[in-house]
């Protein structure tokens, strides 16, 4: 017979948990595998970010043994984020470890541990597909939370007006190839001394429908086949294509939330017929901030990506709680970066 009593042995401590919870393979989609965001630790919840607007400026000639004009100094100001903790717990009673048995003859403490990794690893998946959307949010400029409230405005943060390119398509004569240029250019120019590889729109199906069902797109391809190979309008799209300057990429991200009432709805993590347009390969535009566990044993410890902790009944015995959480919050450092894609139509 099991007992739940073994749960409290230093096998089952958070800083074990939180080790093995962030072995478990990562599940957070095409953001995630596309490493945009760096990691980066802090102590405690709240973190500033230091903005200071450098200033280049044309300098006029002036006579030799003369005092040099003085350098425009840059200003200096901070802008105030706090991160946000995010996690669940599953419930481990008597009857779910009680009398089993696996193949082979295994100890009582390795049935436990199998019991607690499954939880685990269905709380990973829950917070990993979380992090996913918290971070297309940030490449929005706009962080929301499951419910869709606002966590961070970063465009009100950094007093950036956000940039809209109307691409058109009901309109059969829409240069789309200027549209592109608008999004690359206006990108290129508010990196503001970061580098980048190339630009990324991340598209809702409906945008890609408009997309390639316009004229000036499906002309642009006609011969393109023939030449190269590949024709977007032919061949699969899943790995993205190239057009105007930028790789395009259908997101089909999206996740049930459950709500009060026992029912779910569904959040598309783009919104509907829109593209989000962003920098690729830049090294200090994205990200993401960790903050310490809101557990007593590691208040104000570097933050980790991931927590994990096991809280058995004291009182009678009867259960353990697993619970997985991350105190994070990503966010774009040049949210001016972010170009926003939308039809009138």
């Amino acid at each position: 017979m099991a007992h739940i009593d073994i749960f409290k042995g230093d096998a089952f401590s958070a800083m074990t948990l939180g080790e093995a919870i962030r072995i478990i393979p990562n599940q957070w989609g095409l953001i995630g595998q596309m490493g945009l965001f760096t990691s980066k630790g802090i102590r405690g919840t709240r973190f500033s970010v230091e903005l200071k607007n450098g200033v280049i400026q044309l300098v006029q000639s002036s006579q030799r043994g003369t005092s040099l004009p003085g350098h425009q100094r840059g200003k200096r100001r901070m802008v105030d984020f706090a991160t946000e903790r995010f996690g669940l717990k599953s419930r481990i009673t008597a009857d779910d470890i009680d009398s089993i048995r696996a193949f082979g003859s295994e100890t009582e403490m390795k049935q436990a541990q199998d019991e607690v990794m499954e939880r685990q690893e269905d709380l990973r998946g829950s917070t990993d597909i979380t992090r996913e959307y918290l971070r297309a949010g940030a490449l929005q400029g706009i962080v929301r939370d499951a419910d869709g409230s606002e966590i961070a405005d970063l465009f009100d943060k950094f007093g950036i007006t956000r940039k809209s390119v109307d691409f058109v398509f009901g309109t059969a004569t829409t240069d789309l190839m200027a549209k592109c240029r608008e999004v690359t250019r206006h990108i290129k120019t508010n990196l503001l001394g970061d580098v980048s590889t190339g630009v990324m729109g991340l598209i809702h199906p409906d945008f890609t429908d408009k997309l390639m069902g316009h004229a000036d797109f499906k002309e642009r391809y006609k011969y393109y086949q023939n030449v190269n190979g590949g024709d977007p309008l032919r061949d699969d799209t899943s790995d993205g294509f190239d057009f105007g300057g930028i790789r395009w990429k259908e997101y089909l991200a999206e996740a049930s939330v459950p709500q009060e009432d026992g029912s779910t709805v569904t959040r598309e993590f783009i919104p509907q017929a829109e593209a989000e347009f962003f920098p690729l390969g830049t090294r200090s535009t994205f990200r993401q901030f960790n903050g310490s566990a809101d557990y007593m044993g590691m208040a104000n410890l570097p933050g980790q990506e991931f927590y994990s902790a096991l809280f058995p009944d004291r009182a009678e015995d009867r259960y353990v709680d697993v619970e997985a959480m991350m105190q994070t919050l990503p966010i774009c450092m040049r949210p001016a970066v972010l170009v926003r894609g939308h039809t009138s139509n």
